[in-house]
C-alpha cells in the first residue's frame, strides 16, 4: 500500500507582493554578503549626504555674509563724508556770583530784665512766662507801705506851706499898699521883713511839691510795667517775696521777669574775614531754617560791627527779621546763604566747556562749523559757569562735550544744549 508522506513544510520566503522589493535572503552565506554590501552602502550615503548638506549651508552663510557687509560699507561710506554732531554752548553774559552757606542764630531784637527801683515786697503777680504783653501793661504790684506815709507826710507839709504863703504875701501887700498911700508911715524895715517872709513862704511852697513829686514817684515805681510789646520768657518772683531794689549797688538785686521783643528778630553771623569786603548794607540774603522744615525766605542785611574780631578773625552781621506770628523763637539756628563774589554781567560759558584741570583753553566751533582750540582767560568760577576775561565775544559757542570725541580743524555739526539754547 503507498503511502504518501505529507509534503513537506517549505521554509523558504514567501514570494514578495507585486510592486515591492524583494527581501533580502536571511540565511546563508549569500544572504550575509548582500546585507554586509548594503549597509556599507547606506553608511557611505549617509556620510555624503551630510557631507553635501553642511557645505550647502556654509556657501549660504558666506553668501550672506558678503552681501551684508557690501549693504553696510555703502551707507557708512557715505555716512562718513557727513560731519558729525557735537553739543555745544553759547558765551552769553549774565550776574555772577558764589555762594557761601554760614551758620546763624536768631534773637530777640530787645531782650530786659524787669529790676524794682524801689525795696518791697510782691502783692500780686500779673504774668507768668511765655504771656504775651504790650507796651505799658501792668507785670507786678509792690507792697512798701512806708511809702505812702511819706507821701502824706510830704502833701500835708505842701498845704502847710501854702497856708504860711497866704499869711506872708497877704501881710506884705499890704504893707506895699500903706506904703504907697502914706510913703512914711512904715518902715523900710518892716516892708523888708514882710517881703522876705514873703518869699520863704514862696520857696517853701516848691519844695513841699518836689518831695510830693519824689514820693508820688516812689510809689509809682512799686508798679512793674512792660517797656515794649513782647513775650515774658521767664519769671523769678512770687507773691510775698521782696525785692529789693535794682538802683543799690551794694545789693544784688532780683528781677521780676524778663520780657523779650520777639516780634522782630536780629538773625547774627559772623562772616569771615576772606568774605568782609563782599558785605554791603541792603544786600538781599537767602535765609535757610531746617527746624521748620527746611522754609527758606529772603532777607537783607541790615548793619554790621565794621570790624574784625581779632580773636576768630570774623566780622559779626545782623539781619532783621520780622515775626509777627511769632512762629520764629529766639535761640533757633538758621543757615544764612551769602552772595559774594559778584560780578555783574560777566562774560560766562558752562563748566563742562573746560575740562578737569585744564584751564587756559576751550574748543570753539567757528562760523564754518569748524573745531579750533582757543587760549583764554578765566576770573572766577561757580558750580556751573566759568568768568571769561579775555580770549572770547559773546554769541561764539564752545563744545562742550569730550575733547577725545573731536580734534582741533575737524568738521562738525554744532547743536545748542539747554538751558543755553536760549538767545
Amino acid at each position: 500500500m503507498n503511502t504518501e508522506s505529507p509534503n513537506p513544510v517549505d521554509k523558504s520566503e514567501p514570494p514578495a507582493p507585486a510592486g515591492t522589493e524583494a527581501p533580502l535572503p536571511r540565511s546563508g552565506p549569500r544572504g550575509q554578503q548582500l546585507r554586509r554590501f548594503v549597509y556599507g552602502l547606506k553608511r557611505r550615503l549617509d556620510w555624503r549626504i551630510v557631507t553635501a548638506l553642511l557645505i550647502g549651508l556654509l556657501a549660504v552663510l558666506v553668501w550672506r555674509g558678503i552681501s551684508g557687509h557690501a549693504k553696510e560699507t555703502a551707507p557708512s561710506t557715505a555716512a562718513a563724508l557727513v560731519p558729525p554732531k557735537v553739543p555745544v554752548g553759547r558765551v552769553t553774559r549774565e550776574d555772577l556770583y558764589n555762594e557761601v552757606p554760614m551758620a546763624a542764630e536768631f534773637r530777640p531784637y530787645e531782650e530786659v530784665e524787669l529790676h524794682a527801683k524801689v525795696s518791697g515786697y510782691v502783692s500780686q503777680m500779673n504774668v507768668d512766662f511765655g504771656d504775651r504783653v504790650k507796651a505799658g501793661q501792668l507785670l507786678a504790684t509792690l507792697e512798701v507801705p512806708e511809702l505812702l506815709d511819706q507821701l502824706h507826710n510830704a502833701l500835708a507839709v505842701e498845704q502847710r506851706a501854702q497856708a504860711d504863703y497866704r499869711g506872708a504875701h497877704l501881710d506884705y501887700t499890704r504893707l506895699l499898699a500903706v506904703v504907697k498911700d502914706h510913703p512914711n508911715l512904715v518902715a523900710q524895715q518892716e516892708l523888708d521883713t514882710a517881703q522876705a517872709k514873703d518869699g520863704t513862704a514862696e520857696a517853701a511852697i516848691a519844695a513841699a511839691k518836689a518831695d510830693v513829686e519824689r514820693y508820688q514817684t516812689l510809689v509809682a515805681y512799686t508798679k512793674i510795667t512792660a517797656p515794649f510789646d513782647g513775650v515774658v520768657t521767664r519769671r523769678y518772683a512770687d507773691p510775698g517775696a521782696l525785692i529789693q531794689a535794682g538802683t543799690a549797688s551794694e545789693t544784688q538785686s532780683m528781677p521780676l521777669v524778663r520780657v523779650s521783643d520777639n516780634y522782630l528778630l536780629r538773625l547774627d553771623f559772623p562772616v569771615s574775614a576772606l568774605w568782609v569786603k563782599d558785605i554791603r548794607v541792603g544786600d538781599a540774603v537767602e535765609v535757610r531754617v531746617e527746624s521748620l522744615g527746611g522754609k527758606s525766605f529772603t532777607g537783607a542785611i541790615t548793619r554790621s560791627t565794621l570790624r574784625v574780631n581779632s580773636d576768630t578773625r570774623t566780622m559779626m552781621t545782623e539781619i532783621e527779621v520780622p515775626n509777627p506770628n511769632l512762629e520764629l523763637v529766639p535761640g533757633m539756628y538758621a543757615e544764612v546763604v551769602l552772595k559774594v563774589q559778584r560780578r555783574p554781567q560777566a562774560l560766562v560759558i558752562p563748566i563742562e566747556a573746560v575740562p578737569a584741570g585744564q584751564t587756559s583753553s576751550v574748543y570753539v566751533v567757528t562760523e564754518p562749523g569748524q573745531i579750533q582750540e582757543r587760549q583764554v582767560s578765566f576770573g572766577i568760577n561757580t558750580p556751573t559757569k566759568f568768568e571769561v576775561t579775555a580770549g572770547l565775544k559773546e554769541g561764539e559757542l564752545v563744545f562742550v562735550g569730550r575733547r577725545s570725541q573731536v580734534h582741533p580743524g575737524e568738521k562738525v555739526q554744532p547743536t545748542l544744549i539747554d538751558p543755553l539754547a536760549q538767545r
